[in-house]
């Protein structure tokens, strides 16, 4: 009789980090108003901020993109 594979547990994988969301760094708290400093994309609304890129800024919910003029 051939014996069959035995596995070894090697315990519990390490789950990877979540990437934080830094929704304190695209507000801005001026007395007793809060102000979004990040665009909104204008097809999602405001569910969705465009990322800042060097040249563009992008939805990364619907793939919208707006390139910064350069002057």
């Amino acid at each position: 009789m051939a014996k069959g594979k035995t596995s070894k547990s090697k315990g519990k994988k390490p789950k990877p980090k979540k990437h934080l969301r830094k929704l304190w760094e695209k507000y801005a708290v001026s007395g007793d108003r809060v102000e979004r400093k990040n665009k909104f994309c204008p097809k999602c609304g405001t569910s969705a901020y465009l990322a800042e890129h060097k040249d563009r800024l992008t939805c990364g919910k619907c793939s919208y993109v707006e390139f910064k003029k350069k002057d």
